[in-house]
């Protein structure tokens, strides 16, 4: 018998909004004997069933649901259905050769993330509870990937988040099964990549930036071009691929203008497409002194917060950035600018861009807006599920 969590009168507003988190000061009483990990059954404050999820005293996350049907068993059926249900979304919304398959609370898999580069599984386990399925998932994944005649060569789990840390959870780097060649060519609008799942960020690439790369292809033919943190290249190259002029990409890790180096080569466009290593910050203003000037300024900065309490500080990071890349862009450029902090919210980061555009007097025609990638789907009510906004712009001077 499963132990049942009660809630306070007035809480569980998250849950009952379409959510799926339950934080600690939100529980009033917990009956029956449980272990960290374990599923248990939600009741609201009048004994009203809300559903089953995992329970993690460590974690200020007390409860992540499950499912909102308190009969509802979390077995190999269950996980199979959930399973299905993200292939057969992806299917329907993206590009499915590499793309995120599991995107956690927004697929109702909590803390867990898995993503495809064509015949090669990376996994992300952030959440205690999911633990014990781990392996379950990646075996069933294999089978409805299978069905589709996609034979997957090697799993590897990058659980080396520090998110784990808050769960009460070690960092993992390993392969789940037999050890494979985890240097792995994709293709993405048209680009060559060569993606290292073991050294790569987060799971090897940033996936959900895909359709926002694509988007860039048509602004940026003929043009000359800035990329900063440009990582393994990728906006870098969806120009080059595209037809522009001239690009120059930045990063401050050799490790990723080395990649980008290669992926330049890979796409022979090593004549058009440059790389240097160098803190963007400080390149930014030398740039401008030296009189330089682009036709297209892409900032994709990493994210400046990854708390509520830091959101102050990132703002100031977020305009300074914006600043420095507005005065390098030409009369009628164009600027592209994001952020990949939920805690940036698109209202923060809107305020934050049109400050630093009358700092630098420019004004802003805006081209248009764009989120994540729909293989990284927004649940809404789990605000966690929302955190790329991306913008593109037309810069005009002051006349």
């Amino acid at each position: 018998m499963s132990a049942i969590v009660t809630l306070k009168k007035g809480e569980g507003r998250l849950i009952k909004a379409g959510g799926m988190w339950i934080f600690d000061n939100e529980i009033d009483t917990i009956t029956g004997s449980w272990e960290n990990g374990e599923i248990v059954n939600i009741h609201d404050f009048d004994g009203y069933p809300m559903g089953r999820g995992f329970i993690n005293e460590n974690s200020k996350i007390r409860i992540r649901l499950m499912t909102r049907h308190i009969e509802q068993e979390i077995d190999e059926a269950f996980l199979r259905m959930r399973i299905q249900n993200a292939w057969d979304y992806r299917k329907t919304t993206v590009d499915t050769s590499s793309c995120r398959v599991i995107f956690g609370e927004a697929d109702f898999l909590p803390g867990f993330i898995v993503d495809k580069y064509e015949d090669v599984l990376v996994v992300q386990c952030l959440a205690l509870g999911m633990e014990q399925f781990k392996e379950q998932i990646v075996c069933i994944l294999k089978e409805v990937l299978a069905a589709d005649g996609i034979l997957v060569r090697g799993v590897y789990e990058r659980s080396d988040a520090n998110e784990r840390k808050k769960e009460g959870l070690p960092k993992v780097k390993d392969f789940i099964g037999e050890p494979f060649d985890t240097n792995v060519e994709i293709v993405e609008n048209g680009v060559h990549y060569l993606v290292d799942v073991v050294n790569g960020q987060k799971t090897g690439f940033f996936l959900d930036q895909k359709y926002n790369r694509l988007a860039m292809q048509r602004i940026c033919k003929g043009k000359r071009v800035l990329d900063c943190f440009t990582h393994m290249g990728t906006f870098a190259l969806n120009a080059g691929i595209a037809g522009a002029k001239e690009v120059t990409g930045l990063d401050i890790s050799e490790f990723a203008i080395e990649q980008a180096r290669a992926n330049a080569r890979l796409n022979h466009l090593e004549d058009i497409v440059h790389f240097k290593c160098a803190n963007v910050l400080d390149e930014l203003p030398r740039l401008a002194a030296e009189g330089e000037k682009y036709d297209v300024v892409i900032l994709d900065p990493p994210a400046f917060t990854k708390s509520r309490e830091a959101t102050k500080n990132a703002i100031k990071g977020y305009r300074e950035i914006n600043i420095k890349g507005l005065k390098l862009v030409k009369d009628g450029g164009y600027l592209a600018t994001c952020s990949c902090s939920h805690f940036m919210t698109q209202e923060l980061l809107a305020k934050t861009v049109k400050e630093a555009a009358k700092s630098a007097h420019k004004r802003l025609r805006q081209v248009e807006f764009r989120t994540q990638s729909a293989d990284h789907p927004i649940l809404w009510a789990a605000d966690e599920s929302y955190y790329l906004k991306f913008y593109i712009f037309q810069v005009v001077e002051e006349k």
